[in-house]
């Protein structure tokens, strides 16, 4: 590596903000000459190719609401044949578990848009063994609208390949290698999980199962549009509770008073697909509402290793330690009619059990299981080892065991979980355990929110949400040194030939998912283009951002449809969104956020695809902006037209609004010096508390805060940083292990932007200010830390290196250890204060 200009103390700070040039919010800084590379033709996607398989699905079937269907196939392994290299290669609609001797080792295929699938590849010789193994496929075909799992035809296509690539079973139209038969277990006719996502889970089956196998024909049908995978696949490891808490009991009311009556089951129709109230088999939601639970906080604890039997009535709390995405799983004994319902949550109340309903979604998965009286009559009567895993992956800290009918023997319970593999290549540690902690939340913050899209949350929505992937690309980037994930989120918008039921040139709020109610977020688009700009500095790949020259071109074209006379955008229609807080309040008819952001992706897009009038056009916003915004203490947030034509600038005034000035370069520190240093000194965390401009409505967790800790980097104010992130961070990592979508426990508790905190962290606290992988460059900038003795950090680089920095304070200087690759050049700067930096 090449080491370039060590800068004093004093010559950095009076730099002040101006260091412009090692941050990493490149929303108006010019893109490098580095990453200005050949732009490949958009178009030619190379997929692994199928041999054999077809798609099929259960004939004439295609469409319907909720089936599952079991394929199967049986591969036969010879002594000493070796196995490693055999794969099973599949993609389907809508999600399909893959299994191996009745071991989940597979879930997928990972996300597509419109008209797209993606292959997915899984090996699968590992768990092959000599004889007969059987290969299941469990595809559930949902055929509903969701913010998680598009509605199109069910098919699958899969086929069995060994290491010469011959083709072992494959899906055909006439079933000679994969049979299929319907699921009869999972009951259909079920309520929506939520709003966003579609059915829930609830089982019946019988024991001993002695059925016949309700075989299907399959019928072949129409080829699809296929992708690769790109992203990695997902960890599946079983986690097994930390501690099993108390047990209790809990009774059945007869009557139901005030009961969850949520969009997801009243609102069934066209906008919203599913099986109306009167058609449900059975309301779960109401069954579990019904229960009166009573805990018994000093009762012993139920627990697997001792073979504890449930009876009904029988209720027990158990608590994973952290939040964790995965699928539930059992293995008990029973030989008599029983019912078994699990619910879970993130958090548990106050009380300590669980409110299954908190999220607004269905948190609750039902198996009942019903004894032969034939098998019972013929003296047949003995326990049964049940394998119980739930199909969806679903999320929580807490889970609370209920047996409702009959008994059975818990013999374990477990998760397994469902992320994005450990990300072993990054660490960090530090002289302060608090930071430890948020670093380790931010982490499983972001692998359960990066599986195959960078979704909100991996429980109630599961959705490719815009805004929360620009904080989450980041983080991406630095634990993985990898952008594939960001690349299948950009694919997936730049493919479908349209959007349907969105206005043209307006894109998806998330994605891939299904709007049938026409309803986006202007804003959320912008922050697409906002994403994309700082996706060109840490990806070479120029023919994702050329691909998708249309899209922003239609979209800049849809929103100068709403520019008034004075270049702003006005009467925004449909969700326009800040941020949850009262600003969401002040959207309408001119909202000065909205405009900060328009004009910031301007620049920015102008900048990418060198267009001049829209970085000329970004000039006269944010002037005008100023001009009607400031009003010599804050900036306000919204104007209204009034009935004679006149625009009537309003008094609200929001505290995330002055962080999007700043942030979006409205204002500078330079522009706007008594608000810069008014937001630095006299906000955070504790300003409601203590009473401070008690007129600025505070800012929420999604986005206020976070852009707050962007402001207080770009301040130096580091250690002002390190304890407003403690203050803002701390009591979520303590509670849940993961970090939220609000500063209170009422909403998602694991929230995939919030892991922003492990970027904070890296280059804020270890020093690696940026990192330019395509102009090979390393900025590594030490600052001033009052409380902080030492701090060490690794993160990956793309092409499977890595840069690793370790520094402390020892006898009045700061010594540092760098490894960093030899094609870099690295720029050292030193903020702390201290007189001599050296390496050790």
């Amino acid at each position: 590596m090449n080491r370039r200009s060590l800068l004093g103390a004093a010559g950095l700070l009076g730099m002040g903000i101006g260091l412009s040039s090692m941050r990493d919010d490149i929303l108006g800084p010019s893109l490098s000459e580095a990453a200005e590379v050949a732009a490949v033709e958009s178009g030619k996607i190379s997929a692994p190719k199928f041999v054999a398989a077809k798609p099929v699905w259960a004939e004439g079937r295609e469409r319907e609401m909720n089936l599952t269907l079991k394929f199967s196939a049986m591969v036969e392994l010879q002594p000493n044949q070796k196995a490693e290299d055999y794969i099973l290669r599949m993609t389907g609609s809508t999600i399909a578990k893959v299994t191996v001797n009745g071991e989940t080792v597979g879930y997928g295929p990972a996300r597509g848009p419109h008209g797209w699938y993606r292959i997915d590849e899984w090996k699968i010789g590992k768990y092959l063994k000599t004889g007969g193994n059987t290969i299941g496929v469990i595809v559930a075909g949902y055929n509903s609208n969701s913010y998680y799992l598009i509605d199109q035809p069910s098919f699958l296509q899969a086929e069995v390949v060994d290491g010469a690539g011959k083709v072992i079973a494959a899906t055909t139209p006439n079933a000679s290698t994969f049979s299929a038969h319907r699921d009869n277990d999972r009951i259909q006719k079920v309520q929506r999980y939520s709003f966003q996502r579609p059915f829930i889970e609830v089982y019946e089956r019988p024991i001993p199962d002695v059925r016949v196998l309700e075989i299907v024909t399959l019928a072949e049908q129409p080829e699809v549009n296929y992708l690769p995978r790109r992203v990695p696949y997902p960890e599946l490891t079983v986690i097994e509770p930390q501690k099993y808490l108390q047990s209790g009991t809990c009774t059945r009311k007869e009557t139901l008073e005030n009961p969850w009556r949520d969009r997801s089951l009243v609102n069934i129709g066209p906008q919203l697909k599913g099986y109306k109230m009167e058609e449900l088999d059975l309301i779960l939601s109401d069954e579990i509402q019904r229960l009166e639970t009573k805990l018994h906080p000093n009762a012993a604890a139920k627990t697997p290793e001792a073979n504890s039997v449930f009876s009904a009535g029988d209720v027990q709390m158990v608590d994973f330690g952290v939040n964790l995405c995965g699928f539930f799983g059992f293995e008990l004994e029973c030989d008599e009619t029983a019912k078994l319902v699990l619910t879970f949550d993130e958090v548990a109340t106050d009380s300590g059990d669980v409110d299954f309903l908190r999220l607004g979604t269905c948190n609750a998965i039902q198996w009942t299981f019903k004894a032969s009286k034939q098998a019972a009559k013929n003296g047949q009567k003995k326990p049964e080892t049940l394998q119980l895993e739930a199909f969806e992956p679903q999320v929580g800290r807490y889970a609370k065991i209920h047996c409702l009918e009959g008994s059975f023997k818990l013999r374990k319970f477990y998760l397994r979980e469902y992320a994005y593999p450990h990300t072993t290549g990054a660490t960090f540690a530090c002289s302060d355990a608090r930071l430890e902690k948020l670093y380790r939340a931010g982490v499983l913050t972001f692998r359960e929110n990066s599986v195959d899209a960078f979704t909100d949350c991996p429980h109630r929505e599961r959705a490719g949400w815009l805004c929360d992937s620009f904080f989450t690309a980041r983080t991406a980037f630095d634990l993985t040194g990898k952008t594939d994930v960001e690349q299948v989120f950009y694919e997936n918008y730049m493919l479908p030939e349209k959007f349907e039921f969105l206005p043209d040139g307006m894109l998806p709020m998330c994605y891939p998912a299904d709007h049938n109610d026409g309803v986006y977020i202007p804003n959320w688009a912008m922050w697409f283009v906002a994403e994309l700009a700082e996706y060109s500095t840490r990806s070479p790949d120029r023919s994702t951002i050329d691909g998708l020259r249309l899209r922003i071109e239609k979209l800049m074209k849809f929103f100068e449809g709403y520019e008034n006379s004075d270049g702003l955008l006005e009467k925004l229609p449909s969700w326009v969104f800040i941020e949850w807080s009262a600003a969401n309040s002040f959207v309408q008819d001119v909202n000065y956020p909205s405009n900060m952001v328009y004009a910031s992706i301007l620049d920015a897009a102008g900048r990418i695809y060198a267009k001049p009038a829209w970085i000329d056009k970004a000039v006269k916003i944010r002037a005008k902006v100023i001009e009607q915004s400031y009003d010599g203490e804050f900036f306000v947030d919204h104007a209204v037209r009034k009935e004679n034509g006149a625009l009537e600038i309003l008094r609200d005034r929001t505290e995330v609004c002055q962080y999007f000035a700043f942030f979006f370069k409205t204002a500078t520190p330079e522009s706007h010096p008594e608000l810069w240093k008014r937001l630095l000194d006299e906000f955070g965390p504790n300003r409601v508390k203590d009473g401070g401009w008690p007129e600025i409505h505070k800012a929420n967790s999604f986005v206020g805060n976070v852009i707050r800790l962007e402001l207080l980097s770009w301040a130096d104010r580091s250690q002002q940083l390190l304890d407003e992130s403690v203050a803002y961070n701390e009591y979520m990592a303590d509670r849940t292990g993961t970090l939220w979508e609000n500063d209170g426990a009422y909403a998602s508790c694991n929230h995939g932007f919030a892991s922003h905190i492990c970027h904070v962290l890296y280059r804020d606290v270890v020093g690696i200010a940026a990192v330019d992988p395509i102009g090979k460059e390393l900025k590594i900038r030490f600052q001033k830390f009052d409380a902080l003795d030492w701090a060490e950090g690794k993160k990956p680089l793309p092409g499977d290196e890595q840069v690793s920095l370790r520094w402390e304070k020892k006898d009045g200087k700061l010594v540092y250890t760098l490894d960093a690759p030899k094609d870099y050049e690295v720029t050292i700067e030193n903020a702390t204060g201290l007189m001599e930096v050296a390496h050790s």
